[in-house]
């Protein structure tokens, strides 16, 4: 991967694209994607250098330097309190600073998400919104990972159902947008092949690793009170009210409007996840 710096006492070329979370589930895939094409990248992270913090506004002119183009993903998640206003100042001053041309990973059916992306286009951007279904790197990569090795998923979730989406479709997708005028002012929605309940992925998780991984429905508050123990934000459970409500439970057609290809079933994805062992448990 080309990665560029602030060294050269003439400033980085243009063309860099600035990778915001990019040692994150799709930011380390979009740039691991853009480097092989031998676009220059520059990755946004706290460990960067130059480092990028949301929270730290003062810091964003030297990371944006040099930047002609920025995939946008905002942690925890957009909708979060005060997310819209972040990224909104964001956008501000990466047009401010030559970078026009900005591609925002946004949830389906999210409200406070969808502000974010208002914020965004506020800015006068050439913009390209990717709105994606849960990923199925969740099991993997993520938070459901220690319940999978554990051999119990406990989730909030009853019997809805979500077409859960691959990461690296999602990268593909954004890889196109960041360097295809054709997406600018397009809103995607990412969706993976069919819909899934979480039952039904814990019978493939199974099937994959050779051992029983059961799905236990919670309730929200029972869900609540693992989120404290853990110290983690209760903000996270409001997140199944996009499973819970349906209006998720549909497919979407964005990885086919976008790469002219089917989006990857979950079942391969378990699959080769199996083959790496990150589901292995050993005594």
């Amino acid at each position: 991967m080309t990665q560029t710096t602030n060294n050269s006492t003439q400033g980085p070329a243009r063309h860099t694209t600035l990778v915001i979370g990019g040692t994150g589930k799709t930011g380390r895939r979009v740039a691991e994607k853009l480097g092989a094409q031998g676009r220059p990248v520059r990755i946004g992270s706290r460990s960067g250098a130059p480092a990028f913090d949301w929270n730290e506004p003062a810091g964003w002119p030297a990371v944006l330097d040099g930047v002609d183009r920025v995939y946008v993903t905002y942690y925890p998640d957009l909708g979060f309190p005060g997310a819209a206003e972040q990224v909104g100042a964001f956008a501000e001053a990466a047009v401010a600073a030559g970078a026009r041309r900005l591609v925002l990973l946004s949830g389906r059916g999210e409200e406070a998400a969808q502000r974010a992306e208002e914020a965004l286009k506020a800015s006068g951007a050439d913009w390209t919104v990717v709105r994606a279904s849960w990923f199925n790197q969740n099991f993997d990569e993520s938070f459901f990972l220690e319940p999978v090795l554990a051999g119990e998923i406990a989730l909030p979730t009853a019997d809805a159902v979500e077409p859960f989406v691959d990461a690296d479709d999602i990268a593909d997708v954004v890889v196109a947008a960041l360097g295809d005028d054709r997406h600018i002012g397009r809103t995607y929605e990412l969706s993976g092949p069919r819909l899934l309940g979480f039952a039904d992925i814990a019978a493939e998780l199974s099937k994959v690793t050779g051992r029983e991984i059961a799905y236990v429905p919670v309730s929200d508050e029972e869900y609540r009170a693992v989120l404290r123990e853990n110290g983690l934000p209760e903000e996270f459970a409001d997140l199944f009210t996009l499973i819970l409500d349906g209006r998720n439970a549909h497919l979407a057609d964005g990885v086919r409007e976008v790469l002219g290809r089917e989006p990857r079933d979950f079942a391969d994805f378990a699959r080769e996840a199996a083959a790496t062992g990150v589901w292995d448990v050993r005594s």
